[in-house]
């Protein structure tokens, strides 16, 4: 098989290093810290939410109606989200693409699992940070240990059945099925917090380290992963975030250097224009929101290569193409009807204001600055309970 990066196969050889210490990368440790003094709401309704995941038992890819091509149930297996049965043919096939439009056929297979576990894994693992209660981080950590080591019931660390379409490509998955692991980015923040508890054990964080690495050698090297490596639009950007998030998990620094040093040139530059517009994501159904999705990966990605101490939010071509232009070109539209936005937004258009909100927000965390501070403080909508008041 074709390496997608022969130079980095000698670079998945990783030592572990483990720390008692809790070190987020894209969550804002501070305002965590702060919460119980400051915002009681938030913390109250996590604590609420946990007691609920306590005595609640996750679904894991065993659970699933349907078995993938391989034969295997622990292979992860998804359908693609816009796809839909064809109303010219008798037993609706081939598929056809209807952008932005979900259906709900998603629902039978894994991906509305593995989105629930992992939150069940953000939300347990912040009311233990809380609380310091340790049924909170048990609780996790068997919540992982299901879903990744445990034999009967782990997924195995591939995507080659992500977002599959019916009769298509022999049953195999597509490049954009490896976003449906975007969840384990946030995930591991969560597990970040558990490791100052005594449930969480050096074999445990061993295990999950491992299973890191083999999925992130899968993402590096298989022919699934090329290709959405070589996405140009926010599937090529979500990839490279999770692939600098599993390498500083797994200890593997030399892939996340090399993949936020080529972030710049590869994912900003090609994706923004002079003007600030993201023209891949300008051509979607939901043009707002894809370009509102595309940004909350490029902060994702900020955030980590500041933990690296590196910054790539200011970087700026020659001919101006830069973050903050994508940013600028939004902001005319906040607060403003979606008949006044120039491109097509089928539905959504409040949540997704919402979304911009929280990305300019992020901006100015990151850069100390309140920059946009007049904007999100004036359309966020005012859900003290909301989970990104804690985090952000």
């Amino acid at each position: 098989m074709k390496k997608l990066f022969p130079c980095l196969i000698e670079m998945l050889i990783f030592v572990s290093v483990f720390s008692l210490h809790a070190q987020p990368r894209t969550w804002n440790l501070n305002q965590i810290n702060s919460a119980k003094n400051s915002n009681l709401e938030v913390v109250n309704a996590v604590i609420g939410e946990a007691d609920k995941h306590l005595t609640a038992t996750i679904a894991t890819v065993m659970d699933k109606p349907l078995t993938p091509a391989s034969g295997d149930k622990h292979d992860y297996m998804s359908m693609g989200r816009y796809w839909w049965p064809n109303p010219n043919t008798k037993d609706g096939l081939p598929y056809i693409r209807r952008d932005g439009v979900s259906n709900p056929e998603l629902e039978k297979l894994d991906r509305n699992s593995l989105s629930k576990m992992a939150r069940s894994v953000v939300i347990l693992s912040l009311a233990y940070h809380l609380t310091n209660k340790d049924e909170y981080a048990q609780k996790a950590v068997e919540n992982l240990k299901t879903w990744f080591l445990d034999k009967k019931t782990k997924m195995n660390p591939n995507m080659n059945f992500g977002q599959t379409i019916p009769r298509r490509n022999n049953g195999k998955g597509r490049g954009e099925g490896v976003l449906d692991s975007y969840s384990f980015v946030e995930m591991l923040d969560a597990v970040e917090l558990l490791k100052s508890s005594n449930k969480f054990t050096m074999e445990d964080q061993a295990a999950l380290k491992d299973w890191f690495s083999a999925y992130l050698n899968w993402m590096l090297t298989s022919e699934i992963g090329q290709e959405e490596y070589n996405a140009k639009n926010n599937h090529g950007t979500a990839f490279d975030v999770q692939v600098v998030r599993y390498a500083l998990f797994t200890g593997n620094k030399e892939v996340a250097d090399k993949f936020v040093k080529d972030f710049p040139e590869r994912r900003i530059f090609t994706q923004i224009e002079p003007n600030g517009a993201q023209t891949y994501e300008l051509q979607r159904t939901k043009a707002f929101g894809y370009s509102v999705y595309n940004l909350t990966h490029f902060m994702d990605m900020a955030f980590l290569a500041k933990s690296m101490n590196q910054d790539i939010f200011h970087a700026v071509s020659s001919d101006g193409r830069s973050i903050v232009k994508a940013i600028d070109f939004l902001i005319p539209y906040v607060g403003k009807p979606s008949s006044e936005f120039p491109y097509q937004q089928i539905q959504d258009w409040d949540k997704e204001q919402s979304n911009f909100c929280w990305v300019l927000k992020r901006a100015d965390i990151l850069t100390g600055m309140d920059n946009y501070k007049d904007i999100y403080s004036k359309y966020l909508p005012n859900k003290r309970k909301d989970l990104n008041y804690l985090i952000y």
